[in-house]
């Protein structure tokens, strides 16, 4: 477990002849469980070397002084016996075959600590870790992220390769103002298209996401693609902290009005003020499962679109070379017509120079076989008049559909987004509903 980029996790390097039967062995080895015995040998074997930790070997090592502790490759089934080291900064217990996070109450000083590869499936027993800054879960069975609220220094998260895949654990991830590096690679969650973009867009503070660091002009393109949703969401977390404020003051106003004779009274009281707290908590993980919800809706919906609108422009460009390919061949079939034309009218002129035209031409017709500059000089005129013509409606018709497309690729996106806002708007009008619903109640019980 690391800082940054740069992380590296601890796994069983190759071994061939010797060393391959003594990891062999290692791992053949029956489960285990901390004891004494087990802690005095690690503590001894990393201690000191020089004369004073050879003195402090003879006197015995005290384990609330051990500021760190290193319990890897150790086939570790549970964590226990872990009370004394009240001292404790770094722990290191990666590499074994840990199922339950447990026994770690009395390390409150931990800064540091490493669980991966190992069997853990829930995030749990971290609540008085509070000082905790780096914390490494890669490669376990994970598949929530949970139960981390009590870390507010929490700055390093490493979740790689575990199976969380739903998008509303990033929601979750946003109560940590200090996180800075997160590792969620090798989950399915990673697999999404808008992966990245969402984790910018929602963690904004984030630097490094799976050891990469996060360039500015993602993060700003993030933010303008969900800064609606976005917007939205820090509104609802700006009252569910006004309100949690406002619990908080409730309770020490009652707390400084109590009295004797009020006790049990205050007692009901406190008890329903926790359910309604239970409930104000309960809407707002609906509200953010919601959210969560339309959010994966729009990120499915843009992909459908894009399909869409990829595919119906390659529509537009074969309609489009259909309709050159036509006018390509009016305009042959014109320039044939004008050589044709042009033959005939000079054949007509030589007859009525030489006086071999028996048919009577009207007089408008006759009037342009003056002689031959102006007889070409008219079928050419008519010649480039079709053409223009020709022209002129290969420019309709490709301006036209290039137009309707544009039209309808805007109005699908611009139906989207209302769709999109309409959905937010109708889950936020529902939740303001069902919260003013419980305060309505609150207010009633405590009339009562």
């Amino acid at each position: 477990m690391g800082a940054g980029p740069n992380e590296t996790f601890k796994v069983p390097p190759p071994a061939s002849g010797p060393e391959r039967g003594r990891m062999n062995r290692l791992y053949d080895m029956e489960p285990r469980v901390m004891d004494d015995d087990m802690l005095k040998l690690a503590v001894g074997e990393q201690g000191p070397r020089e004369e004073a930790g050879q003195l402090a070997k003879q006197e015995g090592i005290l384990f609330k002084d051990v500021v760190s502790l290193q319990l890897d490759f150790q086939n570790i089934l549970r964590i226990d016996n872990l009370w004394q080291f009240e001292s404790l900064q770094k722990l290191q217990l990666d590499n074994n075959i840990i199922e339950k996070i447990e026994g770690l109450e009395n390390l409150t000083r931990l800064v540091w600590l490493d669980l991966s590869f190992n069997n853990i499936e829930a995030i749990e027993g971290l609540d008085t870790l509070v000082n905790l800054e780096d914390l490494s879960l890669f490669n376990n069975r994970i598949s929530k992220i949970d139960s981390l609220d009590a870390l507010v220094k929490l700055q390093v998260l490493s979740l790689g390769n575990n199976h969380i895949g739903n998008m509303m654990n990033i929601i979750y991830l946003r109560r940590f103002k200090a996180l800075r590096t997160l590792s969620l690679s090798g989950n399915p969650v990673a697999e999404d298209e808008d992966y990245k973009m969402f984790i910018c867009a929602y963690l904004p503070d984030l630097v490094y996401l799976d050891f990469r660091r996060l360039d500015d002009h993602m993060k700003e393109l993030a933010e303008m693609k969900h800064q609606y949703s976005i917007d939205e969401l820090k509104h609802r977390e700006n009252l569910m902290q006004a309100r949690l404020e406002d619990e908080q003051a409730r309770r020490e106003e009652l707390e400084e009005h109590k009295s004797l004779n009020a006790i049990r009274e205050e007692s009901e009281l406190s008890s329903i003020e926790t359910k309604i707290v239970e409930y104000s908590e309960d809407i707002t993980e609906l509200f953010n499962v919601l959210m969560t919800l339309e959010m994966q809706l729009v990120e499915q919906l843009e992909e459908t679109i894009n399909m869409f609108e990829r595919n119906i422009i390659d529509l537009v460009g074969l309609f489009v070379e259909n309709v050159q390919s036509l006018m390509a061949q009016c305009r042959d079939l014109e320039n044939h017509h004008h050589e044709k034309l042009l033959e005939i009218a000079i054949n007509i002129l030589e007859k009525i120079v030489k006086g071999e035209m028996d048919e009577d031409l009207p007089d408008d017709v006759r009037s342009l076989f003056v002689d031959k500059d102006t007889i070409v000089n008219a079928v050419g005129a008519s010649h480039d008049i079709h053409l223009l013509k020709i022209d002129n409606r290969e420019d309709e018709l490709v301006t036209r559909v290039n137009s309707w497309c544009t039209h309808l690729l805007d109005k699908i996106h611009k139906d989207e987004i209302m769709r999109n806002r309409k959905r937010v708007k109708e889950i936020n009008q529902y939740v303001d509903h069902v919260q003013s619903e419980l305060d309505s109640l609150e207010c009633g019980d405590l009339l009562d």
